[in-house]
């Protein structure tokens, strides 16, 4: 796992071979930071939510670039603890970890993010109820965005909040605004 850009640029982490995280390959991470830093965001001073946080790599890569806060939620628990060991190597305050459910926190959490980026396993049940559960919810700020990482067989087009879009070979990032 490689940090792509900011004040941890190339700094690598090796992931345990025995994780089951599917974690977004650097190719398509570096286009995804492109769009959002041209399109969308400012990553200085901006608040984040990483949902299904797997290897911590978003969080990791936010943090980097000047998020002022990134929390992740991940539920496996050997995922958590190498999240929780990368973050103390680079010792950061401005990430936290939290080991639990993504649905139990979103429905629960109070709070509202700048960028919600969720990136569940592709064959998830209730993939497909992630956009409609952070609106309702409220968990995006006035200019927030939502980027969803899923397979080629889902199709978010036609949700009310979809703005666009991307593919990078097997990976589909679909935008909410």
């Amino acid at each position: 796992m490689r940090i792509i850009s900011g004040i941890y640029k190339r700094r690598r982490f090796e992931v345990p071979r025995t994780f089951k995280a599917r974690p977004t390959t650097d190719f398509a991470k570096e286009n995804l930071f492109n769009v959002l830093s041209s399109n969308y965001l400012d990553f200085e001073d901006i608040t984040a939510l990483d949902l299904f946080a797997g290897t911590g790599s978003i969080s990791v890569e936010l943090v980097s670039r000047g998020c002022e806060k990134v929390i992740s939620i991940e539920k496996e628990p050997a995922h958590f603890a190498f999240i929780t060991k990368i973050l103390k190597e680079l010792k950061t305050d401005k990430c936290f970890p939290i080991r639990g459910d993504v649905f139990k926190f979103v429905s629960n959490t109070r709070e509202q993010f700048d960028l919600i980026f969720a990136d569940p396993p592709y064959e998830l049940k209730g993939l497909e109820t992630i956009p409609d559960l952070i609106f309702n919810h409220n968990l995006l700020k006035e200019d927030g965005i939502l980027v969803l990482e899923h397979g080629k067989k889902d199709n978010f087009d036609d949700h009310p909040h979809f703005i666009e879009k991307r593919v990078y070979g097997s990976v589909n990032f679909s935008f909410f605004r």
